[in-house]
């Protein structure tokens, strides 16, 4: 009797679980957000690219490279931003309006020094 009730109520939780993800599909279609920047629980760790470990910005300079990509991309919605391991100091990771992603590189003063489109869409 108790084995009939776990698996009823675990087939109701995964049931309610189900429709949630499904009621937020339905509101934000295709990922999209109402937001302009994600937040920083939605961002990614760290990773490594040629080698060295690309680390998330936090603070004054996160809030500087986001600013910076905003200003040059209105309307975009910031990924993520981190140091970056091909040659500049900064990157910004972004989704624009029309859904491109696009890599903004950053050098010390926070000056685009160069963009990359995510073959990603």
């Amino acid at each position: 009797m108790k084995t009939v009730q776990n698996v009823a109520i675990g087939a109701a939780v995964a049931a309610a679980l189900a429709g949630g993800g499904m009621y937020l599909a339905m509101v934000a279609p295709d990922g999209a957000s109402s937001s302009t920047t994600v937040s920083s629980a939605d961002r990614k760790g760290s990773h490594r690219a040629n080698g060295i470990t690309e680390e998330p910005l936090t603070g004054d300079t996160a809030a500087r490279v986001e600013a910076a990509a905003k200003a040059a991309n209105p309307g975009a919605t910031v990924v993520r931003v981190e140091t970056d391991a091909d040659g500049a100091v900064y990157e910004a990771h972004i989704r624009k309006a029309d859904g491109t992603r696009l890599t903004l590189k950053f050098d010390a003063s926070f000056n685009i020094t160069g963009t990359e489109t995510d073959k990603r869409r």
